[in-house]
């Protein structure tokens, strides 16, 4: 059997500019090349297309995740395909991976199988350079912030309020909590400092979240990097930053043009992880797509309840966007996981697990229902392990919904292993109608807000938090009151603590620290044991990754 690397490698994929005229009617001289098989789109281009009232907005996510795996994006991609064969113009809107999964437990994340997105190597890796970019946009910042308490600190920065941490695009623990400045007068004043991941970044946030360079040039400056002695908030923009932080970003923020095996147009953009940020690619690469293509399928990062609900309640909010269906992505292997069956022993048939684990699905699937108030499909990305009993018994038990079920060989078969899930979606968006809706309103507190979440959403009897972290809700909620939230928690269970597999209720959610994203929008809740710099497993994929003597990568996926 071919790994995923090899497939892509044997793949033989379309130069991106006759691609773009061929699919998508976009000319060669509004297309920015980086090689043959990817392209930025100038925005300039895009800002000028007409809106498109025929297009369908699909989201794609999943039930909570387990080690036996969901195929999100490779249904996304496997959607996408299929709707292209049974004659649907459709684009894929996909976010970029961070490299500290993919050198550290979960390996590429481009897709599986024959659905996936090439140049699988180049996605997975370095790609246009856009992480990069905004990592050096943040640390330019803290550099700025540094010199600037160096220099005389006209601005009377506290140095035990700077909120502004650093970043880098690596799982690495020993930088979580570190101090800066050692070494002498010449270094700069001693303080405490740390590093998030780029995809934890706010810089992130903002840019996935901008509409325009103007709109992310005056979201940067509008970043509260710490406080005065006074307690009062320092910005950027009160450090001439967020200039030279846009022209770090300037050709970032066009969206990456790429392709999946089967040749249909797919823009990968912006990367948060679910879990600790908001999870959706860019708000630009989304928006241009529905001008572009009458289906455009997308997915938000982890389970509904954390990248789905993010992409409802921030997302949507900010950018207007209203999605026409959802397909809940879910396998019976990670079904049975949730009903208790160990890793070891997923492939053998266990209708009794399966009945057990289908509380996490059917959670789930009420959710996106009752309250993102959105038709569903629940798609079964499909084992060769998985037996028709067990299959017959998941659509017993969702019948009492009206959720269609489809059994989806999109990772074997392409394209064509998707077309009657492509088919279930476009009958779900011509016959059922939307009833969407926001978990909260814009008007609740903040800590409304993330009881809405906690107890609507995860199962959740109560949400509790210390004495300064309340404080810290309760100040921040003078000013940022009508700003979402957007919750940092494991995304392994609707609880906060990972090990509680399939629908735990009645649990408490503890908030553990709260951040302003003053850029972004958005207000961070902190929750349980979850890191925002992630540590590498004790093997970590980076060690089976390797280079031929012919520069061939091996060991990516």
């Amino acid at each position: 059997m071919l790994s995923d690397i090899e497939i892509a490698q044997l793949a033989t994929p379309k130069r991106i500019i006759p691609l773009a005229e061929e699919k998508l009617g976009i000319p060669d001289e509004v297309l920015e090349p980086y090689g043959h098989f990817k392209a930025k789109v100038d925005l300039a281009y895009l800002d000028s297309l007409p809106a498109n009232p025929n297009s369908k907005l699909i989201l794609v996510t999943a039930i909570s995740p387990t080690p036996a795996g969901e195929g999100k994006t490779t249904t996304s991609v496997g959607l996408g395909d299929g709707l292209s064969r049974i004659g649907k113009k459709t684009m894929i809107c996909l976010r970029e991976p961070s490299l500290g999964p993919v050198f550290g437990m979960k390996g590429g994340a481009a897709g599986g199988g024959y659905a996936q997105v090439i140049p699988m190597e180049d996605i997975n890796l370095h790609f246009t350079g856009d992480f990069s970019a905004i990592a050096l946009a943040n640390n330019l910042l803290s550099a700025l912030i540094d010199n600037h308490i160096h220099q005389g600190n006209t601005l009377n920065i506290d140095v035990r309020r700077v909120a502004w941490k650093r970043v880098v695009d690596m799982n690495d623990r020993a930088l979580r909590d570190i101090v800066v400045g050692l070494g002498g007068i010449s270094n700069g004043y001693p303080r405490e400092e740390g590093f998030d991941i780029v995809v934890a970044s706010e810089v992130m946030a903002i840019f996935c979240l901008a509409t325009s360079l103007v709109d992310l040039k005056e979201r940067l400056g509008n970043i509260v990097i710490g406080y005065t002695h006074e307690r009062k908030p320092v910005h950027a923009r009160d450090l001439n930053a967020h200039g030279a932080m846009a022209v770090l970003l300037k050709n970032a923020i066009k969206p990456n043009l790429v392709q999946t095996l089967e040749h249909t147009p797919a823009f990968i953009h912006g990367g948060p992880f679910a879990n600790i940020a908001h999870g959706c690619n860019s708000v630009t690469a989304t928006k241009n797509a529905l001008k572009l293509a009458d289906y455009v399928v997308t997915e938000a990062g982890f389970g509904a309840d954390l990248g789905a609900e993010k992409f409802i309640d921030i997302k949507c909010r900010k950018a207007g966007l209203r999605p026409n269906a959802v397909v809940l992505v879910a396998t019976l292997r990670a079904l049975k996981y949730h009903g208790g069956v160990d890793l070891k022993e997923l492939n053998q048939e266990n209708l009794e697990a399966l009945e057990t684990g289908f509380a996490n699905l059917e959670r789930h699937v009420r959710n996106i229902r009752e309250h993102y108030g959105l038709p569903c499909v629940v798609g079964i990305n499909h084992f060769t392990y998985d037996t028709e009993a067990e299959i017959n018994l998941l659509k017993q038990k969702l019948a009492p919904y009206g959720v269609p079920v489809v059994v989806s060989k999109h990772w074997a078969e392409g394209g064509k292993g998707a077309e009657e899930l492509a088919r279930a979606v476009v009958a779900i968006t011509e016959t059922e109608q939307t009833d969407f809706r926001f978990v909260y309103e814009d008007d609740q507190p903040l800590w409304d807000k993330m009881k809405a979440i906690a107890t609507k959403i995860y199962g959740a009897s109560d949400i509790i938090a210390d004495t300064d972290v309340r404080n810290r809700i309760k100040k921040l909620q003078e000013e940022y009151g009508h700003y979402p939230v957007c919750v940092a928690k494991t995304q392994y269970s609707f609880s906060t603590d990972p090990k509680l597999r399939g629908a735990p209720s009645n649990h408490v959610v503890h908030i553990r620290e709260v951040r302003l994203a003053a850029g972004a929008e958005f207000i961070v809740m902190i929750c349980g044991d979850i890191m925002t710099m992630p540590g590498l497993p004790k093997v970590p994929s980076a060690e089976k990754i390797d280079i031929d003597a012919e520069g061939k990568v091996v060991g990516l996926f």
